[in-house]
């Protein structure tokens, strides 16, 4: 695997952006500056997350995001 996480990835097992041994690996997010720990989803050249909202849920039971934007630096944080 590259040192570089993937351009986009989804804590979602259904999605097709959904990369176990990236997430296995640990992956930090770093969102404007500030350490996310909550992201459910990012995309680094599109420059957004999903952050969950609240407890919300869904009518399947996923929790609520909201897509954001802003400069998304992801890393691995195995490498530090």
């Amino acid at each position: 695997m590259s040192d570089a996480p993937p351009d986009r990835l989804s804590t979602d097992e259904r999605s097709k952006f959904h990369d176990a041994a990236a997430l296995e690996r640990g992956v930090g997010v770093r969102f404007n500056g500030v350490e996310k720990t909550n992201v459910e989803e990012y995309c680094i050249s599109e420059g957004w997350v999903r952050l969950p909202v609240g407890k919300t849920l869904d009518r399947r039971g996923n929790p609520m995001t909201l897509k954001v934007k802003g400069v998304v630096e992801a890393y691995f944080r195995d490498a530090d």
